[in-house]
């Protein structure tokens, strides 16, 4: 597990995924959460130590890299975000599913006449219990988050100049060197990520686009599909990919804002690679849309029970809790996730990592973004 914090430009998701595709290394995992001007990647590769050793010293060597540090032997929160659209007619096997979903803490965002989508955060070992009790019943699309990982307690990921430390890994430490203010677009050691892209003081003029984008599970494919979009200068808002329902398939999940004709000839180009089996475009169809945060607090043991309130409020979860910190977990969208990070500020955001959006078509054909302009309006159906 490697985090990757980097100063964001535009090409650079396909620089790092190069370095993966050039030395044939497949990425199990990869969620990347992006801000108009930082970057953080959690990168899953397999691979010997010396394997995922020279992967690091070469990640390193991007320009606008900040740090690269492998946390797989660090004690860490580790989440995943999954959307499940299970077959569930209405009668006895949809009672079941509910049984179930209330079993793994998933909630439904989505109820059709033949079909129930839920969404499920937890660990890797958790996504797949829940994936193989939903088999039976029917999978009939899946998407995942790549795995985001914050470590535990008051430690922190390296955001300062690097410093190489002993560990029973010997590629833990990467040298690099320390970055200067002068050296561009970096960040001092007390900078933490956004918690959405969209600001009220970046806001984007283009309208982003969805793409949901199935590909084949070979190395290499994810620099392909973002090849596509760096070189026709799209900058990627969102990424996050995972396996789908389907063995050896993995789902793409990009937004990147353009324009109707830029979009069209952008899935045409997509269409058009060997590994890409089907790319569709969920900015206009009723879609269920959710992201996944990690955020850890400064918190002192009499702040503990309100920071606790503040949380269930956002239906946040406490996921870890020391003397001084405590690092909460929230499912949601943009807006959602900077109600609470203005909540929290007052307190101290000591770290913040984020996974890319992840998408669903709505069997129910609810259209959440109109109704949400047509608030206190007379809707006729």
């Amino acid at each position: 597990m490697l985090s990757v914090f980097v100063a964001d430009e535009r090409g650079l998701i396909n620089r790092v995924a190069g370095v993966f595709a050039r030395r044939g290394a497949n990425i199990e995992s990869l969620a990347v959460g992006l801000t108009v001007d930082k970057a953080l990647f959690t990168i899953i590769a397999t691979g010997t130590d010396a394997t995922v050793a020279n992967l690091a010293k070469q990640i390193a060597k991007l320009v606008n890299v900040r740090y690269v540090e492998d946390i797989t032997d660090e004690a860490h929160v580790e989440r995943e975000l999954m959307l499940l659209k299970v077959q569930a007619p209405p009668g006895p096997t949809r009672t079941e599913v509910t049984q179930i979903a209330d079993i793994f803490r998933a909630h439904a965002v989505d109820v059709s006449d033949r079909t129930l989508t839920l969404q499920v955060t937890g660990d890797v070992g958790k996504m797949e219990a829940f994936k193989k009790v939903m088999t039976k019943f029917g999978i009939a699309e899946l998407v995942r988050t790549g795995r985001i990982s914050l470590k535990r307690g008051e430690r922190m990921f390296d955001t300062g100049s690097w410093q190489p430390r002993a560990s029973p890994r010997p590629h833990t430490a990467v040298e690099q060197a320390p970055l200067q203010s002068n050296d561009g677009d970096v960040y001092g050691a007390g900078n933490v990520l956004d918690a959405a892209y969209n600001t009220e003081a970046a806001a984007q003029k283009a309208e982003p686009y969805v793409l949901s984008i199935e590909v084949q599970d070979v190395p290499g494919v994810l620099n392909q599909v973002t090849g596509v979009f760096a070189r026709r200068g799209y900058n990627v808002q969102s990424l996050a990919v995972g396996h789908s329902e389907r063995e050896g398939i993995s789902r793409i999940t990009m937004v990147a804002p353009g324009s109707d004709s830029g979009i069209s000839n952008l899935i045409k180009q997509l269409n058009k690679l060997v590994y890409v089996e089907k790319v569709e475009e969920l900015t206009y169809v009723p879609h269920v849309s959710r992201e996944l945060m990690l955020v850890k607090v400064n918190c002192s043991a009499q702040q503990r029970g309100e920071l606790v309130s503040l949380a269930s409020i956002f239906r946040a979860l406490v996921c870890d809790v020391s003397v001084n910190t405590i690092t909460l977990e929230v499912t949601g969208k943009e807006d959602k996730m900077l109600a609470l990070k203005e909540v929290l500020e007052p307190y101290g955001i000591l770290e913040v990592a984020r996974t890319g959006r992840v998408c669903m078509q709505r069997d129910s054909g609810v259209d959440s973004k109109y109704l949400g302009r047509v608030t206190g309006s007379r809707v006729m159906l």
